[in-house]
This record gives C-alpha cells, sequence and structure tokens, in this order.
C-alpha cells in the first residue's frame, strides 16, 4: 500500500479516533464519551463519571473543572450516559417494583470499550457521579465494586429501600453531601411513588457489611468535615459533609479520591 493511503487508512479505521469528548462512542444502543489528557505515557486510569437527573456525557465533557482534574490526575474522563432521563436502577421512580440495577452489563461494556482505544490500567479506575449520578455510584459499589480501586458518590444514595447487604466484595467508599440538600436530603425525600434514600442507612448498611471502624474527623478542602473509617484490608468508608446545598465541587472530590489511593 503506498504510504499516503496507508495514512488515510489509519485514520479511517483507527477506534482512538472513532470518538472522543465531542463526539459520542456507540456502544449497541447505548453511548459515552471519552477525554484523553495530552502526553501521558504509559498505562492510565479513569474516572467514570455518571451524570444527573436529565444530565448527559456531552454536558459532563463540558464541565471544564472534570476535564481539569483529569489533566492534573492524568487519568482519562470516561462519561457515561443513561438510556433515558435516569439510570436503570433498583425502585427508581418509573420502576418502583423493580429489584435490581440494569447498568452493569453497560459499563463494563463502556471500559471494555475504552481499553481498545487508549493504554487504559484497570487497577485505577474511580467512580463517581453527582446526585441521580451519585446513587448510579452506590449502585456500582455494592454490586460491581471488584472493577473499580474505589467510589465517590456526591450528592445521591440507593433508591428507598437501601439494600440490606451488596453482592460483591467491600470496598473503598467517600461520600459528599451538604447538609443543607434540598434537592437530595441526606434523609432523602419523596419521588413518586418512591423515595430517595436515607444516607446513613446506607453507611450504616456499608460499615456493617465491610467492618469497617470510625478512625476521626478530620476538616478537608471545600469547607468538608469528613468522617473516616477503614477496615482490615485497607478499605476506606468516609462520609465528607460541607455546610451547602446541592452543590458539585471537583474540588472535594480531588480530596476524595486521593484519600482512596492514598490507601
Amino acid at each position: 500500500m503506498r504510504p499516503i493511503l496507508f495514512c488515510l487508512a489509519l485514520l479511517i479505521t483507527s477506534p482512538a479516533l472513532a470518538c472522543g469528548p465531542d463526539t459520542d462512542c456507540v456502544i449497541g444502543d447505548r453511548t459515552y464519551r471519552l477525554y484523553v489528557p495530552d502526553g501521558i505515557a504509559g498505562p492510565m486510569g479513569a474516572l467514570v463519571y455518571a451524570h444527573g437527573y436529565r444530565g448527559s456525557a456531552s454536558g459532563a465533557m463540558r464541565n471544564a473543572g472534570l476535564r481539569a482534574l483529569a489533566d492534573d490526575l492524568g487519568m482519562a474522563l470516561i462519561a457515561l450516559k443513561s438510556a433515558d432521563d435516569d439510570w436503570d436502577l433498583a425502585h427508581r421512580p418509573n420502576a418502583p417494583d423493580q429489584p435490581e440495577a440494569r447498568e452493569y452489563d453497560y459499563v463494563a461494556a463502556v471500559i471494555d470499550d475504552v481499553a481498545l482505544q487508549i493504554d487504559l490500567d484497570r487497577a485505577r479506575l474511580i467512580a463517581t457521579g453527582f446526585s441521580a449520578g451519585g446513587m448510579m455510584t452506590w449502585t456500582l459499589a455494592c454490586g460491581m465494586s471488584g472493577t473499580f480501586v474505589g467510589f465517590v458518590p456526591m450528592s445521591g444514595t440507593f433508591w428507598a429501600p437501601v439494600p440490606g447487604t451488596c453482592s460483591t466484595p467491600p470496598a473503598s467508599i467517600v461520600h459528599i453531601h451538604g447538609t443543607d440538600d434540598g434537592v437530595v436530603p441526606m434523609g432523602g425525600r419523596a419521588i413518586g411513588p418512591t423515595r430517595q434514600g436515607d444516607v446513613p442507612t446506607a453507611l450504616a448498611m456499608y460499615r456493617d457489611f465491610g467492618q469497617f471502624t470510625e478512625t476521626g474527623t478530620v476538616t478537608a478542602p471545600g469547607g468538608m468535615t469528613c468522617i473516616q473509617s477503614d477496615n482490615a484490608d485497607g478499605r476506606v468508608l468516609d462520609l465528607c459533609t460541607f455546610p451547602g446545598g446541592h452543590d458539585f465541587s471537583t474540588v472535594r472530590m480531588r480530596h476524595a479520591i486521593a484519600r482512596i489511593f492514598d490507601r
């Protein structure tokens, strides 16, 4: 093949050029978006981000703070996209009697697809999300913990009722929440035929499940106070609260990620 034609063929067929932060990556009938920082040599980890209710992967990619955080950490940013307005989770408002989440296969397929496009370090994957994306993050922590090194749910937990246990081993979780959040209060609120879960109940369940022991309280960036716990396996379970409402902050997220990786 002539050199020019060969280069053109590479441009057409290279999976790394198939999608990105401004173009959907297609997985079956679902999509996601991918941002890869420049100048990273060797394998890189990734932040796997779940958007809020009626959000989008494209909206996540327009968040300059998220992309800057990925740059600073030297990690890819994978923005998931719900099939409809919200994630297909247990007891969600549109299916209050549905006992199980139906997002695990999608997330696994996204990670496998990303691994075809970049040199992905699967030992450095962090799942995170805000609001309804925080609910998605707790769900992944409970049913898909082996895929990620840790989880950072922000301003959201399970739909009620909070499960009594989890199906995959205990992981590291740093939960972030505003004490004056009126959209997703710490105690939850009714949404149609169901209710947002109670954060203290979710944390108590996971504390018992993972045999976590409280180790102290620290102040953290973003005005947070963090009650820290750990277990014999070196996992962490922290509740980080701040005096505010339904507020997203990459400063707070950065602290949570550092706490997980420092372990």
